[in-house]
């Protein structure tokens, strides 16, 4: 910790705790953070703009920690990369704790900076500071954190910095959290320390499977008849996803994807067996009980998976790191799967182990196509639902490459042709609500350059806990179009709420109450449109859809955020309907 490698220059007398903190960031390579403002991180914020001058990280203001965390989740998912985020003190900590919760299941890398009031009861402020310190502030979040630190003094929060970096980045990822004192932000410093050579502090290279393991698993697969593939977590990368199309044909094995975690095989391809959903189709659990093998990499629940398929009497070889992050607070860990053959390693390292091993050839990276929606235009005076809003929007975004960043519980998987790794990012990990426009808004801010047109399909509750993250997309003038699916409902517990109707013998005429999002109604389109973003609707046809999409595509090109408010019937898919009932 004592490099003398990156000195800063400063005038004496005028160096600060948190702009040691601000430096070190910049030189880690954060392009952004974003925050809600707080008076416990004031020392920091104002090294932010005054120190850094607001570059490298450049702040992303936010209405709400939830906001906050959500952007930085999208970001991920599309960059591989970690955002910066500042939360204030407990209670923004405690706002955030939900984004922290799904970043921490998607197993997405973040780097979270805290902040408390002044640890030495002396140095504290009456009332405020009393309510905004902690003895352990980071025990609110520290079940679904990677790792966590308060430092108490500068070269203390220097060596944190880069350690939460390191295990942030390294598989499998998740969110860090470093706990700064007020104090420590805002002690005076007689100059600035030099910096330590970041370089120095990097994540490991990838752990490679021992090549006995990769041996046994090729011997394995060669043994199989009717092998299987379960594409599940991975790096988003085309590399990978030509290598995975190569090795499935090469083996003539069957495919499935998890809609959860997003595009991984191409959804048209004759070896992709079921259409994606959250839970297995009868026509999934058929094909896995079919497999003589199973070759899952990263899948999530793979315990549940199998037990879906009930009657599944295969081989099962997995690829994942997941297990060094499971503890005992939660339940995220799933079921304890049979496996036969366990390879520690990140999904991808093992793809391309045990293609080399087969000989397999680094397969035709996909092209960068048109959003791909399998469903004949509607017709235009059609009404609403979840099956032709997907036509409407497939009709408007015709011929746009599109990454489409959130879709809804009710979606139904075989309505679009997924062709590409970045044409659908999957679901938050913690299947709560609230974080799609956030995560919206930091994919698209990832996506701006590449060509591809950001787009999410979110649901009225999702929507309606954080709109707020619409200004900030406004306020940064970041592009991107979000279809609001507006049933006016918390509809997925109307089905629940049938359910138990039906199982106790009573009205099920009542599984509305207490769900309806109704008198008074609420324009999102207005809500959009007085936090700056352009507000379209509400639309009510297949029509009406189309043609705003169209719009919208322009707006967006344009450099606009568009919001679409589409009023849709309540209701899912019989296939989603029955997962449900069966499974939640």
């Amino acid at each position: 910790m004592d490099e003398i490698e990156k000195p800063i220059a400063s005038p004496p007398g005028s160096a600060w705790g948190s702009d040691v903190v601000a430096s070190l960031v910049q030189e880690m390579g954060y392009r952004h953070i974003t925050l809600n403002p707080g008076a416990s991180f004031r020392g920091l914020h104002d090294s932010l703009v005054n120190h850094t001058g607001n570059r490298d990280p450049q702040m992303i203001l936010c209405l709400h920690e939830g906001n906050a965390v959500a952007i930085a989740h999208g970001w991920a998912k599309i960059t591989g990369e970690p955002m910066a985020v500042v939360l204030h003190s407990n209670v923004g900590l405690m706002h955030g704790t939900m984004g922290l919760f799904n970043a921490w299941c998607d197993r997405v890398p973040m780097l979270v900076l805290g902040a408390t009031g002044p640890v030495d009861a002396a140095a504290r402020r009456p009332w405020i500071d009393w309510l905004h310190t902690m003895s352990d502030q980071a025990a609110l979040v520290r079940p679904f954190l990677k790792w966590d630190n308060q430092p108490a003094s500068v070269p203390a929060a220097v060596e944190a910095l880069l350690r939460a970096n390191l295990i942030t980045r390294s598989a499998p990822c998740g969110p860090v959290y470093v706990n700064l004192d007020a104090a420590l932000q805002e002690m005076r410093l007689e100059a600035l320390p030099a910096l330590p050579d970041v370089s120095r502090y990097a994540p490991p290279p990838p752990s490679i499977p021992a090549p006995a393991t990769v041996d046994a698993a090729v011997a394995m697969i060669r043994a199989a008849k009717r092998p299987m593939i379960l594409a599940g977590r991975g790096a988003r990368t085309t590399a990978d996803w030509a290598r995975r199309v190569a090795m499935a044909e090469a083996l003539d094995a069957v495919v499935l994807t998890d809609f959860k975690v997003g595009a991984a095989f191409p959804t048209d391809h004759p070896l992709h067996a079921a259409a994606p959903t959250t839970f297995l189709t009868e026509k999934a659990q058929a094909a896995l009980r079919g497999a003589d093998l199973v070759l899952a990499f990263d899948w999530v629940d793979l315990a549940g998976t199998l037990k879906q398929a009930s009657g599944f009497e295969g081989r099962v070889i997995h690829a994942t790191l997941d297990q060094q992050l499971h503890n005992g607070f939660g339940m995220e860990h799933f079921g304890l799967p049979p496996v036969d053959l366990h390879l520690a390693c990140e999904p991808q390292i093992a793809l391309h182990a045990i293609a080399d091993a087969l000989g397999v050839g680094p397969g035709t990276p996909p092209e960068d196509l048109p959003a791909c929606p399998a469903l004949p235009p509607a017709s235009p005076d059609a009404m609403l639902d979840v099956g032709t809003l997907s036509a409407a929007l497939g009709e408007g975004l015709h011929g746009v490459p599109t990454c489409l960043v959130r879709l809804p519980l009710g979606w139904r998987g075989e309505t679009w042709h997924f062709r590409h790794p970045l044409d659908y990012l999957g679901g938050d990990g913690g299947a709560g609500i609230g974080a799609g426009p956030g995560m919206l808004t930091g994919a698209a801010m990832a996506l701006e350059g590449t060509g591809r047109l950001p787009v999410a399909v979110l649901g009225d509750g999702d929507t309606l806990m954080s709109a707020t993250a619409f200004w900030t997309a406004a306020h940064y003038r970041v592009p991107m179009l979000a279809v609001i699916c507006n049933n006016r409902s918390f509809y997925n517990d109307e089905v629940h709420q049938e359910r138990v109707a039906k199982q106790r013998n009573r009205p099920v005429e009542n599984k509305w109450i207490g769900q309806r999002i109704a008198d008074p109604d609420i324009d999102i389109a207005a809500l959009a449109r007085a936090q700056g973003a352009t507000g379209i609707g509400p639309v009510h046809t297949a029509g009406e859809l189309a043609a705003a999409v169209r719009d919208a595509v322009a707006r967006v090109r344009a450099g606009e955020t568009v919001v679409i408010d589409a009023r849709v019937a309540p209701g899912y898919s019989a296939a989603m309907t029955a997962g449900l009932t069966r499974h939640s």
